[in-house]
C-alpha cells in the first residue's frame, strides 16, 4: 500500500484549505471596519454587482446552500443591508434586494481588495494563474476570469 498518499504534505487539498483560511484572517481586520464578516461581505459583492437576486442564484454564485444562505441573509436584513421579498410569479423563491443603506456601504468597502492585494505576497501575473487555476478547479474555466 502507499501510504506516502496520506502524508499531509502531499494533499492539495490542505494548502488550499490553509490558505482560504488565512486569507479570510487578513480580510477580517478591514471587514471589521465596515461591520461584516467575510460571508457578509461576499454576499454583498452579489449584490452590488446586480442589485437583486434570487437566494437560489446567490447560493450558486457563492457555493453556499440555503441552510447557510438564509440566517446570513436574515441577519443582513436586520442590519438593513437587503431587503427579502417572494416572488411574485413562484412564492417558493425568495428575491434579495440590496437596500439604500447596503448600496452606501460600498464606498466604504471599495478600498479593501487593492488593501488585500498588499497582504498577499503574489505578483498582478500570479494572480490572475492562481485565479484561473482555482476556478479550472471549480470546474468554471469558461467564466471571464480576465480583470
Amino acid at each position: 500500500m502507499d501510504y506516502e498518499k496520506l502524508k499531509l504534505e502531499n494533499q492539495l487539498c490542505f494548502p488550499l484549505y490553509a490558505c482560504s483560511r488565512e486569507i479570510i484572517r487578513r480580510y477580517k481586520p478591514f471587514l471589521d471596519e465596515i461591520g461584516l464578516t467575510y460571508t457578509q461581505y461576499i454576499a454583498m459583492m452579489v449584490l452590488w454587482e446586480r442589485k437583486q437576486v434570487t437566494v437560489k442564484k446567490m447560493g450558486e454564485l457563492l457555493y453556499l446552500d440555503s441552510g447557510t444562505l438564509t440566517p446570513l441573509l436574515k441577519k443582513m436584513e436586520a442590519a438593513g443591508l437587503l431587503r427579502r421579498s417572494r416572488a411574485r410569479e413562484d412564492e417558493r423563491s425568495v428575491i434579495i434586494e440590496l437596500s439604500e443603506k447596503g448600496e452606501k456601504l460600498k464606498d466604504q468597502a471599495v478600498t479593501i481588495p487593492d488593501r488585500m492585494f498588499q497582504c498577499i505576497p503574489v505578483n498582478e501575473e500570479e494572480s490572475r494563474d492562481l485565479y484561473r487555476l482555482l476556478y479550472q478547479i471549480l470546474g468554471q474555466a469558461g467564466k471571464n476570469i480576465e480583470k
